[in-house]
C-alpha cells in the first residue's frame, strides 16, 4: 500500500539539496510527533549514511538499493519499503525517479 498523503504539524520550507540536486527532500514532524522527510531522487547512483535507522517508503517511481558493500541488490517499487540499521551506509540506483518517504527512528 502507497502513503498518499500525510498529516504533517510542521514542515521546513527550505529544502534539503544532496549530491547536486540529485536528491532533494523537505522534513517535517507528523501531527502524532515523528519526523520524516519528503523526497525524490533523480537518476543517479548514490551513497547515503544514516544516522538513526531509517524505512524508506517508495511513492511512485522505483530504485534498486544495496544494504552493504558488495551485496546485492535488490528492487523497490512503489508501495514497497526497505529498512536501513542507524550509523550504516546503503548505495541507491534510480534510471527514472524514486519518490520516497523516510520514516526516521
Amino acid at each position: 500500500m502507497t502513503t498518499e498523503t500525510l498529516n504533517a504539524r510542521s514542515i521546513t520550507t527550505k529544502a534539503n539539496v544532496y549530491f547536486d540536486g540529485k536528491c532533494v527532500s523537505h522534513s517535517f514532524v507528523t501531527a502524532e510527533g515523528e519526523n520524516k522527510s519528503v523526497g525524490v531522487v533523480l537518476p543517479a547512483e548514490l551513497t547515503f549514511g544514516t544516522a538513526a535507522p531509517e524505512i524508506m517508503e517508495c511513492v511512485a517511481g522505483s530504485c534498486e538499493y544495496q544494504l552493504e558493500e558488495g551485496g546485492a541488490w535488490l528492487p523497490c517499487t512503489a508501495g514497497q519499503s526497505f529498512k536501513i540499521a542507524g550509523n550504516a551506509k546503503f548505495n541507491i540506483r534510480v534510471k527514472d525517479a524514486f519518490h520516497y518517504i523516510c520514516h526516521y527512528g
